[in-house]
């Protein structure tokens, strides 16, 4: 075992399991923590490291969280060219007459795609996702089919989608891993449209309307995304915060209050922030270990991450990181630049096991035949 002290430098800037009981604490790598919410996930942006995992994997009525599915439909859209954002949208009686949260659109009006998005992110409106899903797919039923199969394509395992705005349904659940992955997805697949999470109020139709995001004003750093509240689902929340290069994605559900989904934003991500620190454990181009070579125009192969490997570590324990090199050596040629040749396994403790792959730093060619032979000939007099 190798200590990874010297090494490290701090970063400048599935299958569902078994639920606990309601009333049990999240599990993280610093040990038990309560919180009040039903299911709760925060993962590191850059490592996706899970710093706190409460029923992650349980099924559960997401409410308006559902439109973070909606606007990557949305956005995706726009990037295809196949929307404006100063296209005007028809406003059905439908759409018009929808209930809960809404934007406040006319029947018979259109409204620009832009005007939209706001309608959705900053005011959450029912109304402005069925205009969009009516408009997109024809129908919102037609748009809900066609958010499952993007959700599939997302890796989204555990979700199903059965209308464009969250309203409750039986059949209509997702994940905290699910939400975190699709909050990961918007921010990176849309930095063009991801500030809109962060606009803190929108006037439409004469009526303004802030943005429900309590951590958007409580925890320095906050920039996005989506709350939700339905009685079944309780008060929840998908919310990512960035401080200098480290950023978090919070997720949970099942609050009973919009105080207590305050409180809680507010307590997890500054906890996660506090505890937790991204170590760089080497660069892309770092050799990690030379590899010897069985007939190759080299003897050895340089080891190397391919990238910057950095992993996220719980602050007090990061001098007990704990590494080991797994790879088969010799490496019989040719080797192409890029081939995984072995892993470079990290342990300690409160340091989740991680597995990370190594790759050859070089080709190496063959030998040929009349090079190979006193190659042979030596590895049979050393016995090798």
């Amino acid at each position: 075992m190798l200590p990874l002290s010297a090494l490290a430098q701090p970063r400048r800037a599935g299958t569902p399991r078994p639920a606990p009981p309601p009333s049990s604490p999240a599990t993280t790598p610093l040990g038990p923590l309560d919180t009040q919410a039903r299911q709760a996930l925060i993962i590191d942006f850059d490592t996706d490291a899970v710093l706190l995992d409460k029923n992650a994997d349980e099924r559960m009525p997401p409410s308006s969280m559902s439109k973070l599915m909606t606007m990557y439909m949305v956005f995706d859209m726009l990037k295809q060219g196949r929307l404006k954002l100063d296209q005007e949208l028809p406003v059905s009686e439908r759409a018009w007459r929808m209930g809960g949260s809404k934007m406040f659109v006319q029947v018979g009006t259109t409204v620009p795609v832009a005007a939209l998005m706001r309608g959705v992110i900053v005011q959450s409106g029912n109304d402005a996702c069925v205009v969009f899903a009516e408009a997109i797919s024809g129908s919102e039923q037609q748009f809900a089919e066609a958010m499952n199969d993007k959700a599939r394509e997302l890796g989204l395992t555990s979700s199903n989608f059965r209308n464009s705005t969250g309203w409750p349904d039986p059949e209509h659940r997702t994940t905290c891993r699910d939400l975190a992955r699709l909050a990961k997805r918007i921010i990176l697949d849309f930095p063009e449209y991801y500030p809109v999470y962060n606009e803190r109020s929108f006037r439409w139709n004469d009526i303004s309307q802030d943005n429900r995001n309590p951590a958007l004003s409580r925890v320095a750093g906050a920039d996005g995304l989506k709350t939700g509240h339905t009685e079944e689902a309780g008060y929840g929340l998908t919310a990512s915060a960035k401080r200098g290069e480290r950023r978090l994605i919070l997720v949970f559900n099942g609050l009973n209050s919009m105080r207590a989904r305050a409180e809680e934003s507010e307590r997890l991500l500054e906890w996660g922030f506090r505890e937790f620190e991204n170590v760089v454990l080497f660069r892309a181009a770092d050799v990690i270990e030379e590899v010897p070579v069985h007939l190759g125009d080299r003897r050895s192969v340089p080891l190397v991450g391919g990238r910057d490997v950095v992993v996220t570590l719980p602050k007090q324990w990061r001098r007990s990181l704990q590494a080991r090199l797994r790879y088969d050596a010799p490496v019989a040629a040719p080797v192409l630049k890029g081939t995984e040749l072995g892993r470079l396994e990290v342990s300690g403790q409160g340091v989740p096991p991680m597995s990370l792959p190594l790759m050859a730093g070089a080709d190496v060619e063959r030998l040929g035949l009349i090079s190979r032979i006193p190659a042979v000939i030596g590895r049979w007099v050393s016995g090798g």
